[in-house]
C-alpha cells in the first residue's frame, strides 16, 4: 500500500486551517501531518515533520510565504502549494512561482466564509500533482548564451511549459540575449491574474523584451509574448505582419492558455521556419502541437529528464519521436541559438 501523501498547512488564520484540513481529509491518499501560524513556525515545522507538501499563505507575521521559501533547505525540501487571495498579492504569487512554489490554489475570498470550501478538488488535485514532481531548487543564474547576428533557419521560437515553469522561463529568458533575432511566444499553465506580474518580472530580468499577451501585438525580433492566464495564445497573420491573437473561449482544450493550441497555430503560419521548445511539466499538452511542427518541417527541443521538475510533457514529445535534441534547462538557451 501506498504510503500517504504528508501535507503540512501553513497560514495565519485558524479558520483557512481548519477549511482546508477538512478539505485535505476527504482524500484518503492525504494526511495533514500538521499545522503552522506563520512562517517561522512553518520553518520549524518542516524540518520536524519531513512533509511532502506544503500548502502556503503567503502574507503572514513574522516571515511572510516568500521568507519560507527562502528558508527552505537545498535538497529535501517538500514541494509548495500557495493557497492565497489574488486581491493585492499577484506581485507576491509571481514571485513565489519563481522561486519553487509549484501551483496555485486561489482562495475564492480573503474573508473566513464558506466559499473556502470550493476549492477542495482542485486543491487535492494540485496537491497530488505536487507530491509526484521533483522541485529544483537553484541557487544562482547562469549567464546569458552567446547571441547570434542572423536567423537563417527559424522565423519564430513557441515554448510550452506547466509545473516548475515559472522558474524554467525565469532561467531560460535570462540566458537568451537581448539580441536574439526571433520573437518568442510562451504558452504556460497557470491560473487566471498572475501573468502581467510574473511577464513584467521576467521582463527585469532578462535582456529580452517580455510582455503579457494582448491581442494584436506584432512580433519582432527580441520580444517575448507571455499567454494570459486562463486564455489561449495563437499566431496569425493579419496583413503584412504576423501577430498574437488571444481567445477566452477555452473551447475543448483541457488548459487555457493550451501548448497545443500555440504550437498548432505556429506551424500553420511559419511551418518550417518554426522552433518548438517542450520544457518541464504534468501531462501532455504539447504533443499535438509537436507533431504539427515535426510534419511542418520544423524542429521541436525537450528538456531532458534530469533538470525537470516533473518529466511529463517533455517526455511524450521525446517518445513519439517528434524531439529533434534534448538538453538540461541550463543548457537549453545555447541549445535554441544553435537551432537557429
Amino acid at each position: 500500500m501506498t504510503a500517504p501523501i504528508r501535507v503540512l498547512i501553513v497560514d495565519d488564520s485558524a479558520f483557512v486551517r481548519k477549511v482546508l484540513r477538512e478539505l485535505l481529509g476527504v482524500s484518503a491518499e492525504i494526511e495533514v501531518v500538521g499545522i503552522a501560524r506563520d512562517g517561522l513556525d512553518a520553518l520549524e515545522k518542516v524540518a520536524e515533520l519531513n512533509p511532502d507538501v506544503l500548502t502556503l499563505d503567503l502574507m503572514m507575521p513574522n516571515l511572510d510565504g516568500l521568507g519560507v521559501l527562502e528558508g527552505l533547505p537545498l535538497e529535501g525540501a517538500p514541494r509548495v502549494i500557495v493557497v492565497s487571495t489574488s486581491d493585492g498579492e499577484t506581485e507576491l504569487g509571481a514571485a513565489a512561482l519563481q522561486a519553487g512554489a509549484l501551483d496555485i490554489v486561489r482562495k475564492p475570498t480573503a474573508l473566513a466564509t464558506d466559499q473556502l470550501y470550493e476549492v477542495r478538488d482542485e486543491l487535492i488535485r494540485k496537491v497530488k500533482h505536487a507530491a509526484a514532481a521533483r522541485p529544483r531548487r537553484f541557487t544562482s543564474l547562469v549567464g546569458q548564451a552567446a547571441p547570434t547576428t542572423e536567423s537563417r533557419y527559424r522565423d519564430v521560437i513557441v515554448v510550452g511549459t506547466s509545473t516548475g515553469g515559472p522558474q524554467a522561463i525565469t532561467r531560460l529568458l535570462a540566458a537568451l540575449p537581448g539580441s536574439l533575432p526571433v520573437p518568442i511566444v510562451i504558452a504556460l499553465h497557470i491560473p487566471f491574474g498572475y501573468t502581467e506580474a510574473l511577464a513584467a518580472r521576467l521582463d527585469a530580468g532578462s535582456a529580452l523584451d517580455v510582455r503579457e499577451a494582448q491581442d494584436g501585438i506584432v512580433l519582432r525580433p527580441g520580444l517575448a509574448v507571455l499567454a494570459r492566464g486562463g486564455a489561449h495564445v495563437r499566431i496569425v497573420r493579419r496583413g503584412e505582419h504576423e501577430c498574437v491573437a488571444v481567445d477566452t473561449d477555452q473551447g475543448g482544450a483541457a488548459y487555457a492558455p493550451s501548448v497545443d493550441v500555440l504550437f498548432e497555430s505556429a506551424a500553420g503560419v511559419f511551418g518550417s521556419r518554426t522552433l518548438g521548445v517542450v520544457l518541464t511539466g504534468m501531462g501532455d499538452d504539447g504533443l499535438l502541437g509537436s507533431s504539427a511542427i515535426h510534419r511542418a518541417g520544423g524542429s521541436v527541443l525537450t528538456e531532458s529528464e534530469r533538470s525537470c521538475v516533473v518529466y511529463g510533457m517533455p517526455r511524450c514529445v521525446q517518445e513519439a519521436g517528434y524531439s529533434a535534441a534534448q538538453a538540461p534547462l541550463d543548457e537549453m538557451a545555447a541549445e535554441i541559438l544553435r537551432f537557429l
